[in-house]
């Protein structure tokens, strides 16, 4: 009779090395997290100032070059353009986890990945669901499909919780896939007029750019003129520009070679994240939340269909889509939860996925260009992000004796080496 194969850890200590990639990332994602809320918060007073029509001047103020098709206005340049860095660093993380992380195994991958699939499927469908019953516009489907990671630990990093690495990875997984998912909906659903023959010229340069990376040459003088003329072809081809972005951090090297401290995706990586974080999705930010919020904005935000089924599909559906999700995963892939933490604790980690702010206002802005609608679905967008922030730290806050002890036992270094005493008692243990 064949054994019975070991039941996998779910949520359990991280390898060393992962660890160490993790906690860079989310480090970077945290101060980032931190001024975008900030830049939210002064898109919200600015764009609210009685009498002062300055937001909405900058904001639709035009500059570019006419001539290559790049007559664009300062909120498109945001979301067009800086966004372009952000999902640039969105594919060199998603390459990353493929090649090295929590996604280079079927088995590793398969709880992250239907855990965030149900949680980008669920709240489409309450979507739907309301705006049918309704009567509204199916066009925001794939509005309350994202989740904010940056954003989400800002939350954590204002209400002092512990979180276990174990969860903060969880989450970052959950936030990579939101955003390839997210990638690939703008790419297939949110085009214009498409343009082949600038299309033909993205390709090109994608191509060019693919070899340059296998034939190990280097130097920005290459790659900086070539992004940014892939990028305009992209743009000027009917594809949202930011598709490029992915598609270059796909591209790069995640391996380094024998004579490499750090591969280029590393290095691509450690240069650009900071600039995504700090300057340019604050930005976007900026552009994109200022929306009014006066009493008859906000009735209408509750009495219209489209924004009320953002607010239920970022709260109520991604609650329940990740939650779901994880739980089938982890009972049908035979995972078994940490014994130190609770399935509330995976409730409290998918109501942080309602955070939905920097796709999820992007995608408002595609599906519903320049309209009143639009506008509303931007303040649901903020409403509903608030509202998760707000009950994921109740829930968290609940818990955080918890997290603390763990924290505190994962982070413990008494020898003062470097590495946490924990990794060196599981490997004298041989686990």
């Amino acid at each position: 009779m064949a054994a019975t194969p070991p039941r996998t850890l779910f949520l359990g200590l991280l390898p060393w090395p992962e660890r160490q990639a993790v906690a860079r990332a989310l480090r970077t994602e945290t101060v980032g997290g931190l001024v975008l809320l900030a830049a939210a918060v002064v898109a919200l007073i600015w764009a609210n100032i009685p009498l002062s029509g300055a937001y909405t001047t900058i904001r639709d103020f035009h500059f570019g070059i006419p001539a290559l098709g790049l007559d664009l206005s300062v909120g498109h340049w945001t979301s067009d353009g800086l966004l372009t860095v952000f999902f640039l660093v969105a594919g060199i993380e998603l390459k990353r986890e493929l090649v090295v992380g929590s996604l280079r195994t079927p088995a590793t991958a398969a709880l992250p990945v239907i855990a965030a699939v149900c949680g980008m499927a669920v709240p489409a469908a309450f979507y739907a669901l309301t705006v049918t019953v309704g009567g509204g516009s199916m066009d925001g489907w794939a509005v309350p499909m994202a989740t904010d990671i940056a954003f989400a630990l800002a939350v954590l990093a204002v209400i002092s919780t512990h979180l276990p690495t174990a969860l903060r990875a969880f989450l970052l997984t959950l936030a990579v896939v939101d955003d390839l998912g997210a990638i690939l909906i703008i790419a297939l659903f949110f085009t214009v007029d498409l343009n082949y023959g600038a299309l033909a010229g993205a390709l090109a340069g994608l191509a060019v750019f693919y070899v340059l990376q296998r034939q190990r040459v280097k130097g920005w003088w290459w790659y900086v003129p070539l992004g940014v003329a892939i990028w305009a072809l992209l743009y000027n081809g009917g594809i949202h520009a930011t598709v490029a972005g992915v598609a270059m951090g796909l591209l790069l090297r995640t391996v380094p070679d024998k004579d490499e401290e750090r591969s280029p995706a590393e290095r691509t990586g450690h240069l650009l994240h900071p600039l995504s974080a700090g300057l340019c999705v604050p930005l976007f930010a900026l552009f994109a939340a200022g929306v009014s919020v006066s009493g008859d904005a906000l009735a209408k935000v509750f009495t219209t269909p489209e924004p009320l089924g953002v607010i239920a599909g970022l709260v109520a559906g991604k609650i329940l889509g990740i939650f779901a999700g994880t739980y089938l995963a982890a009972r049908y892939t035979r995972a078994r939860l940490n014994p130190d933490l609770a399935w509330a604790d995976v409730v409290a980690l998918a109501t942080l996925g309602g955070i939905g702010f920097t796709v999820a206002l992007l995608i408002g802005e595609l599906a519903f260009p320049g309209t009143a609608v639009g506008e509303h679905v931007k303040a649901a967008v903020l409403i509903a992000s608030l509202t998760a922030a707000l009950l994921a730290a109740l829930l968290l806050r609940r818990r955080n004796a918890v997290y603390r002890r763990l924290y505190e036992e994962e982070n413990l270094d008494e020898d003062a080496d470097g590495i946490p005493d924990i990794y060196q008692r599981t490997e004298a243990g041989g686990a």
